[in-house]
């Protein structure tokens, strides 16, 4: 018996390179935890967080201080995380959408785990945002059982706490046991009551969180396995206040990392425990670390970089998006160093603080709002109110808050320059695909019978380097370019046609348009051209063809009538004229739709059932 484990644990050395015998290789328990960034955390800085349990991990490991999330919410950043390949790149980067991506091409790293002689287990939050095939169907188990785990060594095990989830911080926040007036508040919050009472109020939350990631520590210890265990510890992306999660500042993807490596993998440590670590990581680098730790097969499509270990990769710069966040429409991208921050929106007349159903149920945000509605903010904590620039920079070092926008000093151009090429160049490598609005992007895929990962991969379908340059063109916002804009026009893809009429728009105050010439794009053969023609003759006064531009999109349930929702949202006339097709429309959008006609007040009333009628006797 003892003669055929050691033949099988050869062969298993043999049919997969890199894997030692099972007791040289380490279990992994990865301690996952919701949307917080770092300034929840005390081992970082912040003497108001109550999270001992966490910091006694920090100080018998390594805490990684440049760790950031590549989406700043749930569902596209463990999309990424599954698969280690971003969201970004497969088209499942838009919150809760599901779109298909290529599994015979790509698998999820707990089946490269499996490959490699690992049990995997996830307890128990999935959220893939990937369709085709069940989030479940990777692991081996959905529960804890230390039992079991002791007997299926080597194990990667994922326990994700939803204590500090975004839903926590609503409700009561009154009668906190964390004090009000022992908050931090980020510079962009106005130092208000019931801004402060929340900050206490989620405080209170990671406290209980805090004391479910000692508990799985001390049962690991009394289950005998924390010897031969690396420890992770990890929030899936920032949050919690409004202006954190979904944006792509430090408070939305900064967050904390934590590992302890034992004695008998110190081989694999980046120090002497307690060292705080100065490397950049970002989340796409978990999947190839953690398959690299365990001797996996680390394919070729992977694209993230190993951190840890003797294969450790370093890193230069990051990158971050965001698409749309459930029912309201916005494109952004980030790309960090080690100090700063550099973002562009491709949607700047879109302003940051959207009105999200979701988000309104928070007492702080209702608070900061009708602070806002009745002029009581001043330039720092009123701009989350207003629309965007095409580009931010903001020195980290010195702005964790990211509040001071340097894009106009003469002295950081270098790195503007610097950090914009980067990004250019990130995103012809790693295949972005979110460089036309989403619906856009689905419909063209669907008439190529193809998956989005796979279309954007395909120039003929995809013209990646052309998009890139047009909405380059447009975004510059400057009069020189109408010429080429204008020809622009006329291009076959209508997706060129897209960017061009986006470029009118962002020229209107700065420039004199043709507006009789640009009426023609109101019947183009994409609806989203159409919607961005029409806001063009509603800002050029002919207001009438506009709304009837938006209504007939509307009535015949277009595929981008959720975006011609939040025009007429952005806008900010009202709704009286549109209230008819705003009821008719029957467009979903996963659902999205029905929460702006709920948001509106134009929800459709539901038909009445018919009565049955008695049988004829």
């Amino acid at each position: 018996m003892y003669r055929h484990a050691l033949w099988s644990l050869a062969l298993l050395a043999i049919l997969v390179p890199g894997v030692a015998a099972a007791d040289e290789r380490p279990n992994i328990l990865w301690l996952t935890c919701e949307d917080n960034n770092i300034n929840w955390v005390g081992c970082y800085g912040n003497p108001h967080a109550d999270t001992p349990n966490i910091d006694a991990l920090a100080a018998e490991g390594f805490q990684y201080m440049h760790c950031y999330s590549n989406a700043p919410v749930c569902a596209p950043q463990r999309s990424t995380w599954i698969t280690g390949v971003h969201a970004l790149s497969m088209g499942t980067h838009p919150m809760r959408s599901r779109y298909p991506i290529p599994h015979q091409t790509i698998k999820y790293y707990p089946d490269l785990m499996k490959a490699a002689g690992y049990f995997v287990g996830n307890d128990k939050k999935t959220d893939y945002n990937i369709g085709g095939r069940d989030d479940q169907d990777a692991w081996d188990t959905n529960k804890t059982d230390w039992r079991q785990l002791k007997q299926k060594q080597p194990f990667f095990m994922v326990i994700n706490n939803t204590k500090s989830h975004e839903s926590k911080a609503f409700g009561d926040v009154n009668h906190t046991t964390h004090r009000p007036d022992d908050v931090r508040l980020a510079k962009y919050h106005p130092d208000i009551p019931d801004i402060r009472k929340n900050y206490a109020h989620y405080h209170d939350q990671m406290k209980k969180m805090d004391a479910d990631i000692g508990k799985a520590l001390a049962d690991l210890e009394k289950a005998g396995l924390a010897e031969n265990t690396i420890v992770i510890h990890n929030s899936d992306h920032g949050g919690v206040i409004a202006r954190s999660k979904r944006f792509l500042f430090n408070s939305g993807t900064h967050c904390p990392l934590i590992i302890r490596i034992p004695e008998k993998f110190k081989h694999l440590r980046p120090g002497d425990p307690g060292t705080k670590v100065n490397d950049l990581v970002s989340f796409i680098d978990m999947p190839k670390t953690w398959l690299d730790l365990c001797g996996a097969e680390q394919p070729d499509y992977l694209q993230g970089r190993v951190f840890l270990g003797e294969n450790k990769q370093p890193r230069d710069y990051h990158v971050s998006y965001r698409g749309r966040m459930d029912e309201r429409c916005d494109n952004v991208r980030a790309i960090r160093d080690g100090r700063f921050l550099y973002i562009r929106n491709y949607m700047p007349y879109a302003p940051w603080g959207q009105h999200l159903n979701y988000l309104w149920q928070m007492r702080a945000t209702q608070a900061w709002e009708a602070y806002h509605k009745a002029g009581k903010t001043d330039a720092v904590t009123g701009r989350f109110f207003g629309t965007k620039p095409m580009e931010e920079l903001y020195d980290t070092s010195v702005d964790p808050d990211n509040v001071n926008n340097l894009i106009d000093d003469p002295q950081f151009t270098s790195d503007v320059q610097r950090l914009s090429q980067a990004l250019d160049q990130w995103q012809l490598e790693q295949f972005d695909s979110g460089l036309l609005p989403e619906s856009e992007i689905v419909r063209r895929s669907e008439d190529a019978g193809t998956t989005i990962y796979e279309m954007v991969r395909d120039p003929s379908l995809y013209d990646l380097a052309t998009l890139q340059r047009v909405s380059a063109r447009a975004l510059q916002q400057d009069p020189n370019n109408l010429s080429a804009i204008y020809d622009d026009l006329s291009a076959d893809d209508p997706g060129v046609r897209y960017w061009a009429i986006v470029g009118c728009f962002l020229l209107q105050d700065r420039t004199d348009l043709d507006l009789e010439r640009l009426a023609a794009a109101m019947q183009d053969s994409s609806d989203h051209v159409r919607a961005m023609a029409a806001w063009i003759q509603y800002r050029g006064g002919n207001k009438t063809a506009a709304q009837e531009c938006w209504n007939q999109l509307l009535r015949d349930s277009s595929y981008a009538s959720l975006k011609v929702f939040n025009i007429i949202d952005w806008i900010g006339d009202g709704i009286e004229p549109y209230t008819d097709a705003m009821k008719a429309c029957q467009f979903s959008h996963g659902g999205y739709v029905a929460r702006m006609q709920e948001y509106m007040n134009v929800k459709p009333v539901a038909e009445k059932p018919k009565r049955k009628q008695a049988p004829k006797k």
